[in-house]
């Protein structure tokens, strides 16, 4: 007997061509920038580029997704590059047909060269309506002017048009009450867009992304080429921005926390974007400048951490980590109103349900 793509273990696709049409442009972004960092690997790293990762949701019969982890240590302190294709196109009673996404996250082990951030994804209802969700961002741990300008130029020529609301909206969402101050140097976003040219909102999102990978792997190997030797200083600072960066990602990451609701099939991926090491102490630091309930949230973080400063986030980490941010919001649904936000805020767990 012919077993199913089910049965089988195999990822199934959505019936829907514009979400069909989304998975091709976004497997593109994927491919464009493990190839573009992966020469940079073969410049400047240890040539191992990226290995491919794949997960699937319900043993792929509402599909899943594949990511490309860095395998090169020399060049990396963490990367993951994941494409994802969740639909329902068997459950007649979800309003949600189908979700698309590229999330991308560039840790550099360099201190000199910045991390990045992209997401590009296509949400579609059962109705036929449908919207993209756009953001780039650009994480230095020690902030180079010229830098954060020309990562910022180059979000003006793939989006000329929608660079100021973008950039206001990525301010917006990425600001960290608790710290008094942004994670990141450069930001667009994008929320719930769409207009009446479905092609012009697609081409959108393949100039931003496009052009996004383009300026980020020249920033990347250009800073390596002019900071060859790091001090211990420059990596104590890039921790502590590794730091801050878990913080806002796990205590008001709206898509991470998302992501973790809906599903517990990727949870590793969707923590992809979590650094190697943090400054465990620095992060307990910071549990006083919280407003319950989300001070309890960093307790739960805090407690699966081996409590040494320099602080290894491994898969098994993560995992606890995950688990217990599910927990907090189970535990406290209004504590969802506390996260990050642009203009919109998209219903994306209602919309799994």
């Amino acid at each position: 007997m012919k077993q199913t793509a089910e049965q089988a273990g195999e990822r199934t696709r959505t019936t829907s061509v514009a979400a069909e049409r989304a998975y091709n442009l976004v497997e593109g972004l994927q491919q464009g920038l493990v190839d573009a960092l992966s020469k940079v690997s073969q410049q400047l790293g240890d040539g191992k580029g990226f290995l491919p990762v794949e997960w699937l949701r319900e043993n792929g019969r509402h599909g899943g997704g594949i990511r490309f982890m860095a395998a090169d240590q020399k060049l990396f302190n963490r990367a993951s590059v994941n494409v994802s294709q969740i639909h329902y196109d068997d459950l007649p009673e979800k309003a949600l047909g189908s979700a698309t996404a590229l999330s991308t996250i560039i840790h550099p082990k360099n201190p000199h060269a910045p991390s990045m951030h992209m997401h590009i994804s296509w949400t579609e209802m059962k109705s036929g309506a449908g919207y993209w969700r756009i953001m780039a961002d650009l994480n230095p741990s020690i902030p180079l002017e010229s830098a954060a300008q020309a990562f910022s130029t180059c979000l003006k020529y793939a989006a000329p048009d929608h660079y100021a609301e973008g950039s206001t909206q990525g301010d917006r969402y990425f600001n960290i009450p608790a710290l008094g101050r942004h994670r990141g140097v450069s930001h667009f976003y994008l929320e719930n867009y769409c207009t009446d040219d479905s092609q012009a909102d697609f081409e959108l999102a393949k100039s931003v992304g496009e052009a996004v990978i383009q300026c980020y792997s020249q920033l990347m190997k250009e800073a390596i080429e002019h900071h060859p030797n790091p001090t211990s200083e420059d990596f104590q600072q890039q921790l502590a921005y590794h730091t801050l960066y878990m913080f806002q990602v796990l205590t008001l990451d709206r898509g991470t926390t998302s992501g973790l609701l809906v599903h517990n099939q990727n949870d590793i991926g969707i923590l992809g974007s979590l650094p190697s090491h943090i400054d465990r102490d620095l992060l307990a630091s910071w549990k006083q400048r919280l407003d319950s309930p989300q001070d309890q949230l960093l307790e739960a973080i805090l407690a699966p951490l081996p409590v040494i400063s320099l602080c290894p986030i491994d898969d098994e980490v993560k995992q606890a980590l995950a688990d217990s941010i599910r927990q907090h919001y189970l535990d406290h649904p209004q504590a969802l109103n506390m996260q990050a936000r642009g203009d919109v805020i998209p219903p994306t767990v209602e919309n799994h349900r």
